[in-house]
């Protein structure tokens, strides 16, 4: 089974991967947080932070990047996405 990955600035301003999950309540899901504002993670501490986690990127994959924004004239949030799986999970090989 594979999920999607994310990689978003939260409430704070500070960088955090996280995986959601089946699991109804988003508080439980696996989160690495980076506890900094900038840099913006490199594509290594994801991949650890995510390994961290129990999860591995699922081959070919790349992180993809798009924009939240409350409206044309306001702030962007940036969010990057990457489909991943457990590591060891032979379901999407």
């Amino acid at each position: 089974m594979t999920h999607t990955a994310r990689l978003v600035n939260s409430c704070c301003g500070e960088w955090e991967v996280y995986v959601p999950t089946d699991n109804p309540v988003p508080r439980e899901w696996p989160e690495h947080l980076f506890a900094r504002t900038s840099p913006i993670p490199t594509v290594a501490e994801r991949t650890a932070a995510l390994a961290g986690l129990g999860y591995e990127i699922v081959p070919g994959q790349r992180w993809a990047w798009d924009d939240l924004e409350d409206d044309d004239t306001g702030p962007v949030r940036l969010v990057a996405s990457v489909t991943v799986r457990l590591i060891g999970s032979e379901a999407s090989r």
